[in-house]
């Protein structure tokens, strides 16, 4: 599960989020998640990597839905390349080594 992420940048990635989900901002049941998957040839790095609570984590891999009205599971993908692509401009590149 863990494979492919330092747990330096593991608690990098923990700290950058002041340790809370960047979409929902709980706190509990935190997992980093690849933006770009491995597969596809996401990288381990920083610029590839949000931490996410388990619930926004299970949507954005599409194993869970909120209830109507809250965020989807393609409005949460958009706000996590927004989040990124706002920490890192104007460079961002989740490819990146």
């Amino acid at each position: 599960m863990y494979a492919n992420i330092s747990n330096a940048a593991r608690k990098a990635i923990y700290r950058r989020e002041g340790f809370a989900c960047a979409l929902c901002g709980n706190p509990k049941h935190l997992q980093v998640h690849h933006v770009l998957k491995r597969s596809q040839g996401g990288k381990g790095n920083p610029q590839n990597l949000i931490c996410l609570c388990a619930q926004c984590h299970a949507l954005v891999h599409g194993t869970f839905k909120y209830p109507e009205g809250y965020i989807t599971k393609e409005d949460a993908e958009l706000a996590i390349i927004e989040y990124l692509a706002d920490y890192y401009a104007p460079d961002w590149d989740p490819r990146a080594p």
